[in-house]
């Protein structure tokens, strides 16, 4: 299992770091919960950038509640991690990336879903290591960004992550990526990120040019 001690000896410290999120950064979480949840007799209705508050059931047509998404969402990862198609470009950005950053998928998937994410992941030809990660990722951030000379960047789809890493570790770089297009067109940049890039043509040259700074 990767965890970030072992990660933190295995990088080298006179490398960059990359740290991306997994679901609306290299995979297509939103279209395949979508899915999974007309299969559970609920509908995901995409009128703001969150789920709880947005999903109903499909016979009542009431708002489900939040342990009831929480629950969809539990049973989604149980059901569906190793099943989410890659966002376009995410495979060819990083294989072009991995030649200048040492690159880990920083995600909240549920710990005992690790390893299914990471084989997956490997399968779309993204073989990088996982971490299992839950709430903030300010302090995992933090903890690469001071054991590496080098300049530690951080990929995610969520404000508040991007809020997160900001408090902990200031010094990282920080894009704020959102695949999914009706998700992109309700949110602006994350008031925390430094850029706004949606993909992965436009991310991948983004970071090899700040390296030549």
């Amino acid at each position: 299992m990767e965890t970030v001690e072992h990660l933190l000896k295995a990088f080298d410290r006179n490398r960059p770091v990359l740290l991306v999120d997994a679901d609306e950064v290299l995979l297509r979480f939103v279209e395949r919960l979508e899915r999974y949840f007309l299969s559970q007799n609920f509908e995901l209705r995409l009128t703001s950038f969150q789920l709880s508050g947005n999903t109903y059931h499909k016979g009542s047509g009431d708002l489900a509640q939040p342990n009831q998404v929480q629950k969809l969402i539990a049973g989604f990862f149980e059901a569906c991690v190793d099943d989410v198609d890659p966002v376009p470009g995410a495979a060819e950005g990083l294989a072009e990336l991995s030649e200048h950053f040492q690159i880990a998928v920083l995600s909240n998937v549920p710990k005992n879903c690790r390893e299914r994410r990471e084989k997956s992941l490997a399968a779309l030809d993204l073989g990088y290591p996982v971490i299992a990660n839950k709430g903030d990722k300010g302090p995992v951030v933090k903890r690469f960004d001071e054991a590496f000379d080098k300049l530690t960047v951080f990929v995610d789809d969520l404000p508040p992550q991007h809020t997160s890493v900001a408090e902990h570790s200031p010094e990282s770089h920080r894009v704020h990526f959102v695949a999914d297009t009706r998700l992109a067109k309700m949110i602006g940049k994350a008031p925390d990120a430094h850029v706004r890039l949606d993909r992965w043509q436009d991310v991948t040259p983004h970071l090899i040019d700040l390296l030549k700074d």
